[in-house]
Formats: C-alpha cells, structure tokens, sequence
C-alpha cells in the first residue's frame, strides 16, 4: 500500500491574525515540524506541501525532499484537491493540518489501520468540558468528538468524493460522507492540537519545553586613522581628543563586533553582508545603526537577546571611564536592559600590532534565545 502525506499551509490565518504555519516554534516553521514527523514514518512513502501560491517557490527551497509543492485554495477542500491531483498514483492519501505541529507515529499509525479496515478513517478526541449552543442549550458532551488530523482514505473514495461534492465541506470526513461513504473515527491525542491563535503558539512553544538558546562570536580590528577629521567612537560614544579608527563607516569596532556576535548567534550572516564596504550608504554611517538593524532582523526572526558580553583590546584610550555609557547606549540601541550588557577592556601588554598601538580590536558573545 503507497501512502502518500499531504501537508495543508495555505490557509490565511485569519484568527491568527497572519500565516501561523509559517510562524517559528522552537527554531522552524510550524508546518515543518508534522512535515518531519510524516517523513520519518515507516508507513508513509512520500510527504508533499500545499501552500499560497505566492510560497512556492520558497517552499520548494525550504522542503526539497517534498514529493511535491502546489498551490492551494481559498478553502480547505480545494487544497484537498489540489493534494489528491498529485497523489493519484498512491494508494491512500493522508490530509493533514499544517497548524498541527505535535501529530505522533501513534495517530498516524491507527489512521492507516483504520483506511485499512474500512477505506477511510480520521482521528478524534472526546470532548470533556460542558458545551452549550449559542442559545444556551446544553449539549451532550457524549454525543460530541472534537476532529483532528491527518484524515484519509483510498485514493479512489477520495476521487469519488470530490466528482459528487456538491458543497463545501471543512474536513474529508464530511466530503466523503456526502458521497456515503463513511470513516472509521480512530483514537486521537489531545497534543495534536491546533493553531489558531497566538495563545496557541505560546501553548504550543510550552509543550515543547525550553526554549533554543544559541551563542554567537563577534570580532572586529580597526588600525587607528591619520586623517585628523575623523573622530573616535567605541560603543556608540565619543571619546573626545582620541585618534580615530580608519573604516568605511565611524569604524566603531565594538559595535561591529556584538553586531557580528548577534548575526552569528541568529545564523543571519556577518556585518559585511548586511552593510558592505563597498556601499556609499554606508560611508562615515554610525554603527549604532548597524547594531539597531541587527536587533531588529533577530526580533523579526522570533529571536530574544538574553546577554551580551563584549572585550576590547586596546593600549589607550580608557575605556572603562565610559563604561557605563557605553552598557546604556548598547542595550538602549537593542531595547534591553543595562544588566543584559557586559563592557570590559584590556591592553595586548605591548605584544603586537595591539600592543604596539597601530589599532583597537574587540570580541563580543552574544546568548539568544527563541522567543515564542
């Protein structure tokens, strides 16, 4: 028996309030994390995609074992059949919510003994709190199951259902029962939940635990300018009287380092990528700047800045004497607060480059964590 595992991420996320499936939970995409679980199941020979249109293509780069990326529809049951158009040389076809990220081996394993046994079958779960109708009827919870996914059935049900479909219908169960065929409701798990709204994803980013926390290192060197125009910044602070470092921006090799630490921690590239040298935009440009961007792209990435703790190595001038300027200006720059940012300085003790005073280096760590 070929199975085939479709994964539905087209949906618009409108209780969301965007594409949930695409949100990041615990370092991927909610969608990928089914995507995996259906991958590495014995029983299922291939996993596709379904996505908006306009995501294929990215799609296809982010899933490139996938037996197939598509468009989908506007509604469920379009997707549905969007899926079974490229599955028609498998034996059973295997529907599953993106939105689900935490489906088992344990599900999908009953569902295939269930299409087995009957041809279709789909998961559920008890309902155990008290439900009442709008009007305020009390409902018999007994009588009620709460649907889950993945839902499936032989490929040949699955086209005669969607030849007789006369209406819409939210899941395969209905679509098939429209046609009169009837699913096998097998034992579901109260983890395959559902996203639906951002309390879910907080829900969801709970059950998997802590969080993902990764370190990045950053180090920048600048040799110190001769051209008396330019002017000394460390940190984002003016170190009045001081010679300058020569750079394409204010060569403020500190921020260039916990830049780079940031980037690095995030896997986001390196500060040359982002605000190359070769750039005019970026001639004699603050690199507070640069260190705002940086904050601003891991925010973006559902990345939260825990620590920073950042070196430099220089024989003049003190640094230490604006420390604490350097600490606010840095965590204001990032949001954060003062006690997230760690200055420190030293000399190279007359050895080298450093040390014989042709220029200023910095290293800078940098501790992320996942902020869903």
């Amino acid at each position: 028996m070929k199975v085939v595992a479709a994964i539905l991420a087209a949906g618009k996320g409108t209780r969301f309030g965007g594409d949930k499936t695409r949100m990041i939970l615990r370092g991927k995409p909610v969608w990928r994390h089914s995507f995996d679980t259906f991958l590495a199941h014995p029983l299922v020979d291939a996993v596709g995609l379904i996505c908006s249109a306009s995501l294929v293509e990215e799609f296809r780069r982010e899933a490139p074992s996938a037996l197939f990326v598509a468009a989908g529809g506007d509604i469920r049951q379009d997707s549905a059949a969007a899926a079974l158009a490229y599955a028609l040389n498998a034996d059973v076809l295997l529907i599953h919510d993106g939105a689900r990220p935490f489906v088992s081996s344990a599900v999908i394993d009953r569902v295939l003994a269930g299409i087995e046994r009957c041809g279709a079958a789909a998961p559920a779960v008890s309902v155990t709190d008290t439900v009442r109708s709008r009007g305020g009827d009390l409902l018999d919870r007994d009588q009620l199951l709460a649907m889950q996914t993945p839902q499936g059935a032989r490929v040949s049900l699955l086209q005669e259902a969607f030849t007789h479909a006369t209406g819409s219908f939210t899941d395969e169960v209905a679509l098939l029962k429209s046609a009169g065929i009837e699913a096998e409701i097998v034992e579901g798990d109260k983890r395959n939940i559902k996203i639906t709204t951002p309390e879910d994803l907080h829900y969801a980013a709970a059950v998997l635990g802590q969080p993902e926390t990764r370190t990045g290192i950053g180090y920048d060197v600048h040799p110190f300018s001769t051209d008396p125009d330019r002017k000394l910044y460390l940190g984002g602070v003016l170190f009045e009287g001081a010679p300058a470092l020569e750079g394409h921006s204010d060569a403020d090799v500190l921020l260039h380092a916990v830049t780079d630490a940031l980037l690095g921690a995030a896997a986001l590239g390196d500060i040359g990528q982002h605000f190359p040298n070769t750039d005019p935009a970026f001639k004699d440009k603050s690199s507070i700047y640069f260190l705002e961007h940086a904050g601003l792209l891991l925010e973006s990435q559902k990345w939260r800045i825990l620590n920073i703790d950042a070196t430099v190595i220089a024989e003049f001038p003190k640094l230490m004497t604006q420390a604490t300027t350097i600490r606010e200006r840095i965590a204001g720059a990032l949001g954060l607060s003062h006690d997230r940012v760690s200055i420190k300085a030293t000399t190279n003790e007359r050895l080298g480059s450093i040390g014989r005073g042709e220029g200023i280096a910095a290293f800078a760590v940098a501790t992320i964590s996942e902020s869903a």
